[in-house]
C-alpha cells in the first residue's frame, strides 16, 4: 500500500493537475488506404495490426469483408493484406488475402482483430477464429518469419473465455508478455469485460485476470472492445472501443484499470496505436462501415517521453 501511494503522488508530480486531465492530444485523422479502390465490390477492413516487415515494407492485416456486412455471406472469412514504403502514405498496395479459414483442420470460421508482435525474427499473430454456433469464439496462434507466409501452431486455442472472447492483443512487460482481450464475465453473458493472461513465451498462457469491468451487460460486442494498452514509463493506459467512441484509461499497474481512471474520449473505431521510424505515435481508426483505414497524430502531455515505451520506433 505505501508503495503504491509513492508511485500515486510520483505520478501526481510529473503530470500536474492540468495535464492529469489531458495526457494525450489527438490530431485530425487522414485516410492512408482504402480497400474498395480499383475493386468493382466495396470491400472494407475493421480491427487490424500494424507490423514494419524484414523486407523494410509496413504491413498491415485486418478484418475484411464486402460491405455491408452480411455475416452468413461472409463473416470475415480472409485476412486482408496491404503494404506500404510508409507508414502515413496515401495509397497503400492491397496484397491477396494473408491467411483464409480452413474450419475443417483448424476449427476456423472466421478470421477477427489480428495482433502481431515480433519476438527475436519471429512475428507472432494471434487472431480470433469464431465458432460455428456464434458462442465461445477462440483465439488462435500463427507464426511468421517474413510477414508473407503464415504457420498455425499445433496448440489448442489459447484462450475460450465468456460469451465470446475477441480482440487480443500483447505486449511485453518485463519479462512475461501479457495478452489482452474482450469477453464478458459469465459465458452465457454478464458485464463485458478486459481480461489478461500471461506467458513466458508465447505459447502457454495462464493467470487470467480481469482488468477492467465495464457497468453494462450483454453478450455479443459491447463497450470494451478492440484494447488496446500502451505503457509509457510508470504509466500505463488502456484504449478500449465502445460504438464510435474510444475511451482511455490510466493506471499506475498494466492489470488493473477502473472505469474512474478515464482520461481521454475521442471518436474512432477499432483503434491501435502505432510508432513510425522517427518514433512519432499515431493511433489508427477504422469500422465496419467506414471503407477505408486513417491515421492521426498523438501528441503526449504526461512527462513521460524520456521513459521506456512498450512501442519502440519501428526500425528503419
Amino acid at each position: 500500500m505505501a508503495l503504491l501511494v509513492e508511485l500515486c503522488l510520483l505520478a501526481t508530480c510529473v503530470f500536474g493537475p492540468t495535464q492529469a486531465k489531458s495526457p494525450m492530444q489527438i490530431g485530425e485523422f487522414q485516410p492512408i488506404y482504402d480497400p474498395a479502390v480499383g475493386e468493382t465490390e466495396p470491400w472494407c477492413i475493421n480491427d487490424h495490426t500494424f507490423a514494419k516487415g524484414p523486407d523494410g515494407l509496413w504491413h498491415v492485416f485486418a478484418i475484411t469483408h464486402i460491405k455491408p456486412l452480411d455475416f452468413f455471406k461472409d463473416p470475415g472469412r480472409n485476412l486482408a493484406h496491404a503494404t506500404a514504403r510508409t507508414l502515413t502514405q496515401t495509397g497503400w498496395t492491397k496484397q491477396p488475402f494473408a491467411v483464409t479459414i480452413d474450419p475443417a483442420r483448424y476449427d476456423e470460421h472466421l478470421l477477427w482483430a489480428p495482433h502481431i508482435v515480433k519476438d527475436g525474427k519471429t512475428f507472432h499473430m494471434f487472431v480470433c477464429t469464431g465458432a460455428i454456433t456464434g458462442h465461445q469464439y477462440a483465439i488462435h496462434h500463427l507464426t511468421s518469419q517474413d510477414l508473407w507466409h503464415w504457420t498455425r501452431l499445433e496448440i489448442p486455442p489459447v484462450v475460450m473465455d465468456g460469451f465470446d472472447a475477441r480482440d487480443p492483443m500483447v505486449i511485453r512487460d518485463g519479462n512475461r508478455w501479457l495478452l489482452y482481450y474482450t469477453a464478458t464475465d459469465k459465458r452465457e453473458g454478464g458485464h463485458h469485460i478486459v481480461a489478461s493472461l500471461q506467458s513466458r513465451d508465447l505459447k502457454t498462457w495462464d493467470h487470467r485476470k480481469v482488468v477492467f469491468t465495464h457497468a453494462q451487460s450483454g453478450t455479443f460486442g459491447g463497450p470494451t472492445e478492440s484494447p488496446f494498452v500502451v505503457r509509457r514509463g510508470i504509466l500505463y493506459y488502456l484504449f478500449i472501443t465502445d460504438g464510435g467512441t474510444v475511451h482511455v484509461y490510466r493506471s499506475l499497474s498494466p492489470t488493473q484499470w477502473l472505469p474512474s481512471e478515464e482520461v481521454q474520449s475521442f471518436n474512432a473505431h477499432a483503434c491501435e496505436v502505432v510508432r513510425d521510424e522517427k518514433g512519432r505515435w499515431f493511433v489508427s481508426h477504422v469500422g465496419w462501415m467506414n471503407g477505408g483505414l486513417s491515421l492521426a497524430p498523438v501528441t503526449w502531455n504526461d512527462g513521460q517521453d524520456n521513459a521506456t515505451s512498450s512501442l519502440d520506433p519501428a526500425k528503419p
